[in-house]
């Protein structure tokens, strides 16, 4: 998937959003209809393409729901996760409590993940990416990444 970067969306007052050409272009020809939406970390909301979620979803049944840490998450992890399908105005229905989740209500961000997006309410988005709770980005990056090769000069060679 090729899609970078943060594209801001509307949401239409039946919680309806636009899937940018962007999205759906990169995306392969059998899930380029059809989402799952569900709740995400720091209530943003996630959003898989088809065939991504099909290959989360496997991992996701393989957990051991004798343990009672698993089935903790496993109920959580599927208890939000619906599926969308674009109709003809290539928009997607994001269902009310999910909207409610994530104080969604107008102004939205689609960001990327690995191979799925973030929904954010634009402005807890902002807020979030602003704030500096004692590390700069150069500080995450150094304990995050500051253990890799050095990508940068690799490719200078």
């Amino acid at each position: 998937m090729s899609f970078l970067g943060e594209i801001a969306i509307k949401l239409d007052d039946k919680g309806r959003m636009r899937v940018p050409t962007a999205l759906k272009e990169s995306m392969v020809e059998s899930a380029a209809h059809r989402f799952v939406v569900n709740r995400g970390f720091e209530n943003c909301l996630t959003l898989y393409p088809y065939d991504v979620w099909e290959l989360v979803r496997a991992d996701v049944d393989k957990l051991n729901t004798f343990n009672k840490e698993n089935r903790e998450f496993v109920r959580r992890f599927y208890s939000g996760a619906t599926v969308c399908t674009l109709d003809g105005s290539d928009r997607i229905n994001i269902p009310k409590q999910l909207l409610e989740f994530a104080e969604m209500k107008k102004d939205i961000l689609l960001t990327p993940v690995k191979n799925y997006f973030e929904l954010w309410d634009e402005k807890k988005y902002n807020s979030i990416m602003a704030s500096n709770d004692g590390s700069s980005f150069e500080d995450l990056a150094e304990r995050v990444m500051g253990h890799k090769s050095d990508i940068q000069n690799s490719e200078d060679e």
